[in-house]
């Protein structure tokens, strides 16, 4: 039931009782007065049903301007609901696709993660064959050697006049000499000393260290070092960075076992760095080698200069000749000019004349032509 029809009854109700009242006061009234009662009840119902009528039609307009409000927030609210839950499933949507995205990366790395422990367990394989470790250890030390020195500086496995073979001989100009590196990887007593659980298994496992070390630094003294043909000292390579600072920092004495026996112990760093020393030493040695020849050429250039000058000097006096010669020739063409000039002026006698002084002016007119002769 609706508003209107709700406030109607009430409005009747509240009519009818009053009717009923007004009735029972004028029960004992006279007819007219019931008329007159009645007609103004009969008004009063129709003023009230004319009321009750644009009651009505006002709470009809208030009803559907509400209920046109109300529709256009539902649909205001629906497109804001709408609106959102696509701005929603759009975030959604990119989440879920950087999630995908992360979890592909994820994937790839726990695939390189798988790959890597394999290679690690395969170079495990490798260094526990000693055969395996020192073709690793060679490899690495050609590695840095072509990354360093050009083709032309070094031999591998390179066999001396003694009959032994070396891992990597550098050509280097005396001196010092060609200098061999041999590849050594004490890799058993190392790991012997890194997993010792006590002091006793450290000092066994460290005496182990020092007696493989030692022997590897004696032998290459002995094999590699060759009077005459070699430098006066060798490189030992040990392709583990860690075993290198083992032994410098708390294996003294087979450092310095290694200095007396001239044998240099070096890592994949510190041996790089000394095949930097050995190309500027190369270097240098080409750049002398270079100089002798420009100072041969420029020899050869200065006694061409000194061939030039004295030619020079030849066709200046040559010149200087040619010039005399000029001055002369133009002297006797002056000289035949000024003659010619006087023969010219010459007077011959006429009938009458005295005939030795024509006879003297002839002679001196055959003088003259002869001198123009010389």
């Amino acid at each position: 039931m609706d508003t209107v029809s709700v406030v109607a009854i009430a409005i009747a109700a509240i009519l009818a009782i009053a009717l009923t009242v007004i009735l029972l006061r004028n029960n004992q009234k006279t007819p007219d007065a019931q008329a007159e009662l009645i007609g103004r009840l009969a008004q009063m119902a129709e003023t009230n049903a004319a009321q009750q009528a644009q009651l009505a039609e006002r709470l009809q307009a208030q009803e559907r301007a509400l209920s046109k409000t109300l529709e256009e927030r539902l649909a205001d609210l629906s497109k804001k609901v709408g609106d959102n839950l696509q701005q929603s499933t759009t975030k959604t949507g990119e989440t879920m696709t950087k999630l995908q995205e992360r979890l592909a990366v994820i994937d790839a790395a726990q695939k390189n993660i798988t790959e890597l422990s394999s290679q690690v367990v395969s170079l495990q394989d490798v260094l526990s064959n000693k055969q395996a470790r020192g073709a690793f250890g060679e490899i690495q030390l050609q590695d840095l050697v072509k990354s360093a020195l050009p083709p032309s500086a070094f031999d591998f496995q390179a066999t001396l006049g003694n009959g032994k073979r070396a891992d990597c001989l550098i050509h280097l100009p005396n001196p010092p000499g060609s200098i061999v590196i041999d590849a050594k990887f004490p890799l058993e007593s190392y790991r012997a000393l890194v997993e010792a659980k006590d002091d006793t298994g450290r000092t066994t496992a460290g005496r182990q260290l020092i007696t493989d070390v030692s022997k590897h630094v004696n032998d290459i003294a002995d094999r590699y070092i060759v009077p005459g043909e070699t430098a006066e000292s060798a490189l030992m390579f040990l392709p583990s960075e860690a075993v290198y600072a083992e032994l410098h920092a708390n294996f003294a004495k087979v450092v310095e076992h290694s200095y007396a026996k001239r044998v240099w112990i070096v890592s994949p760093t510190t041996l790089m760095a000394t095949l930097n020393t050995v190309r500027a030493i190369l270097k240098d040695a080409q750049m002398q080698e270079q100089t002798s020849v420009i100072q041969k050429e420029v020899m050869t250039m200065l006694s061409d200069v000194g061939r030039l000058d004295q030619r020079a000097e030849n066709l200046e006096k040559h010149f200087g000749l040619v010039e005399k010669d000029l001055k002369e020739i133009r002297t006797s063409a002056q000289k035949v000019s000024k003659r010619g000039e006087r023969i010219t002026e010459i007077e011959l006698g006429e009938p009458g004349d005295d005939p030795d002084a024509i006879d003297h002016v002839s002679g001196e007119g055959i003088a003259s032509i002869h001198r123009i002769g010389e």
